[in-house]
């Protein structure tokens, strides 16, 4: 009797573990499908992909700046909040080239070098802009990167998804996928023994 209970014990148990192992097979195999859809396309479109140094030439901020309207012509646009420009010597052309925070800031205004969140108090952005630029003009030389097929000329000063953090963001999945297995392969080795000793 008692060795019947321990058998069933023994099954729920083993039962309960291998659910555990596939459930996490699947939620890391659902993890890599939501990263391959959403990280991974940023990061193969961006084509700043190099490091260089760049020398800042000259710092801007502008309540103005030309906007293109709905006829393609130029208007001077007020924003709300100070546009930033920040124009930079690219060491690997000697280019004079325009300076964007990140991908994103050049998609969201090609016209600014930095781009702040939506719901951030305007006081706190024209501060921040301005201790950005006083950093620009105390700081002349810092790395930056560029596109080195020369689709895009101008240059950012870091990257969205650099390849140490893709890497990182496919570590857990990863952990996951390898923990699952081996819950999986340990159980099929306890089932084995069992038969086995079993048979015996």
């Amino acid at each position: 009797m008692l060795g019947k209970k321990l058998v069933t014990a023994q099954k729920r148990g083993e039962t309960r573990a291998l659910c555990l192992g596939l459930g996490m097979v699947a939620c890391s195999m659902m993890m890599y499908f939501f990263i391959g859809i959403t990280i991974v396309p940023f990061y193969t479109k961006s084509v700043w992909t190099t490091e260089t140094e760049c020398k800042v030439l000259k710092t801007n901020i502008k309540d103005k700046v030309l906007h293109p309207n709905s006829e393609g012509l130029e208007d001077e646009a007020i924003l709300p909040y100070p546009c930033l420009q920040v124009w930079v010597n690219l060491t690997a052309s000697g280019q004079e080239v325009m300076l964007y925070q990140t991908e994103d800031t050049l998609e969201r205004n090609p016209k600014c070098s930095y781009v702040p969140g939506k719901s951030e108090n305007s006081k706190e952005v024209k501060a921040r802009i301005e201790t950005i630029a006083s950093n620009f003009k105390k700081y002349q030389t810092f790395p930056c990167y560029y596109d080195p097929g020369g689709t895009q000329t101008n240059v950012i000063l870091s990257r969205l998804y650099p390849p140490k953090n893709l890497v990182f963001t496919f570590l857990w999945p990863t952990l996951m996928f390898t923990g699952g297995c081996l819950i999986i392969v340990l159980v099929k080795i306890s089932q084995y023994f069992s038969v086995l000793s079993a048979r015996q």
